[in-house]
Formats: structure tokens, C-alpha cells, sequence
């Protein structure tokens, strides 16, 4: 019996993931953008989890939020490349939670996307990473996430 590599594709499936397609930008700005073989995406907000951190949302709740804004990069990117196949690693995230000027756990919030990534691209899903505070995000989302990927062509 072969040891077969599951494609990210297979790997939301068996998450019991579809992924819609990408939204449109809310601005004058684009979902992202590719130079060479890196393609940097525009901020992509939780849309379900709305509140600040520390004082409306728990831990889990921006957890979650992570993990949808993760998803919402994912469909930028399989706008972009058709597959995910193509992405050869995850190389930085960088993860804004709205949160209370008292609130320290950004890294257990952003951790919610980072474990996504891992579990959609495996050892390629792990990356460098940024968990940082902010007073307001666009639409009072929890979190907005942006990452950097290197693809194949």
C-alpha cells in the first residue's frame, strides 16, 4: 500500500469544507497580488465573529474568527491559482485581533488560522507569523488576517 499525499482540495473536503468563491474587495484594492512567485493578499476579515476581544468575544469565539478569516484568504487564493496544490508554503502570517487594551492572547486567537493552514497544506502550512492588537477592524470583525505564500507555477 502506498502512502498517498492528499491535496489541500482533499484535505478541506475531509474538513468537511467547501469554499465559496471570493468575495468582491470592499475598496479600491484587489484580493492579491502576485510578484515572481509570491502572492501577498489583502487583509480578509471574520464575518461572523463581530466584537472586540476581551470584552464581547472569548478565546474560541476569535479562534473561530481566525479560522474563517483563514478561509477567506483561502478563497482569494484559489481564485487566484485555480488549485492549491500550487502553493508551495505558506510563508508569513499576519494576524489582527480587535481586541480590549487589557487583552495579551492574540497568539491563542490567531492560532485558530495557523492550525487551518497546517491541517490544509501540512508541513508546507507552517509558517512565520505576526499576532498583533488593534482598537477597531473594518466592519468591527474580531480578526482580519493577511498572508504571504510562495506558489508553483
Amino acid at each position: 500500500m502506498t502512502n498517498q499525499i492528499k491535496t489541500p482540495e482533499e484535505a478541506l473536503s475531509e474538513l468537511g469544507i467547501t469554499l465559496e468563491p471570493a468575495r468582491q474587495p470592499l475598496g479600491n484594492y484587489i484580493g492579491c497580488v502576485r510578484t515572481g512567485n509570491l502572492i501577498f493578499t489583502s487583509g480578509q476579515i471574520s464575518d461572523q465573529h463581530i466584537g472586540t476581544l476581551g470584552q464581547d468575544l472569548t478565546i474560541e469565539d476569535g479562534y473561530q474568527a481566525a479560522r474563517q478569516a483563514g478561509l477567506n484568504v483561502l478563497r482569494i487564493l484559489k481564485s487566484e491559482l485555480g488549485e492549491l496544490s500550487r502553493v508551495k508554503r505558506v510563508v508569513k502570517v499576519f494576524g489582527m485581533v480587535h481586541s480590549a487594551l487589557d487583552f495579551t492572547d492574540h497568539p491563542k486567537v490567531i492560532n485558530g488560522a495557523s492550525d487551518l493552514f497546517v491541517e490544509v497544506f501540512g508541513e508546507k502550512g507552517i509558517h512565520a507569523r505576526s499576532a498583533v492588537g488593534f482598537a477597531q477592524l473594518p466592519k468591527s470583525a474580531a480578526v482580519e488576517l493577511e498572508i504571504i505564500v510562495e506558489v508553483e507555477d
